[in-house]
């Protein structure tokens, strides 16, 4: 019924200054970003078997999946004049806030799978079968919007109470995420320098790479919002904004959707060359040719190409 009625619901801005002509852009931007990004990450590794095979790359599609979500809402979230939460204003009943929750459990996972692959490699390669990690990362879904559900389903004081209650779920989850990156780090510093050459101790190395940095760079987006927040339900406090598109910490949280892909893609060579050729070679030929001839010339350097 909301979406409907989308002709009803004013803009974000008023387009009385030229803020307002900013904000309304930059989200636009935003949005058509996070979707240019996250959403080949998410073709590439649809359609690369080599990719879906590979534990770490099932929790980077989940990811991956959320994160073009969160760019697609942003479109609603960031143009229209919308509050989301107690009391919420043209709100989508917090369908697509809780996108961000998924996440958050997806990357609380994601570090404990790679913990155990390795600092305990047999237990993992035993108990650990590409079917407990899909199941793992449906379960997040479930789990969040089971949540969800529950909060539209009893009084409105009891979803007040759930809804703190989840926000201090999520500071011990994120205390969790701390600890569990710093045990990492301390083993791709040391344990991994142990292992002999091989394919999976790189493999092992990359994908604690990026995890580390991803974590990171949650920890920094979301760690203001998490701080407001805690400041308006403990001291009434935090800082208060007239909608999302002007909430500078919620924005900064969804900055997350533009650079988790963005750090996948960094961190992994086989992603990137999957996502250009799944999804850009394909939308531009011309940059297809332009690869190609500069890989040819690169092999013609003084020496025959060699056939194949």
């Amino acid at each position: 019924m909301l979406f409907s009625n989308l002709s009803l619901v004013p803009l974000s801005v008023d387009f009385d200054s030229p803020e307002d002509y900013f904000v309304f852009i930059f989200q636009i931007v935003f949005a058509t970003t996070a979707v240019l990004v996250a959403g080949p990450v998410v073709v590439a590794i649809v359609r690369t078997r080599a990719l879906r095979l590979q534990n770490r790359f099932v929790f980077m599609l989940n990811t991956s999946i959320c994160d073009t979500l969160v760019g697609l809402s942003v479109y609603y979230l960031g143009l229209f004049d919308v509050q989301e939460g107690f009391p919420s204003r043209n709100g989508t009943y917090n369908i697509l806030s809780y996108l961000l929750g998924v996440n958050i459990m997806t990357f609380l996972f994601a570090q404990f799978d790679r913990y155990i692959a390795v600092c305990h490699p047999f237990i993992y390669s035993r108990f650990v079968t590409r079917r407990v990690i899909v199941a793992i990362n449906v379960y997040c879904w479930f789990h969040v919007y089971g949540q969800w559900i529950i909060s539209y389903t009893i009084p409105v004081s009891k979803a007040i109470q759930l809804y703190v209650f989840t926000i201090v779920f999520l500071q011990a989850v994120v205390l969790t995420k701390v600890a569990m990156t710093i045990k990492l780090y301390v083993v791709a510093r040391y344990q991994l320098d142990r292992d002999p050459p091989s394919a999976e101790r790189e493999s092992n190395r990359e994908s604690l790479r990026i995890i580390i940095f991803v974590v990171i760079s949650f920890l920094v987006l979301w760690g203001p919002s998490f701080v407001n927040i805690i400041l308006r339900l403990m001291v009434g406090k935090g800082l208060s904004f007239r909608n999302e598109a002007t909430n500078l910490f919620a924005i900064m949280a969804r900055l997350n959707a533009v650079c988790t892909p963005a750090v996948y893609l960094w961190g992994s060579p086989a992603l990137r060359e999957a996502t250009m050729r799944t999804v850009w070679r394909k939308l531009c030929p011309r940059c297809k040719r332009r690869i190609g001839a500069t890989r040819v010339k690169g092999n013609d350097k003084g020496r025959p190409m060699k056939s194949h």
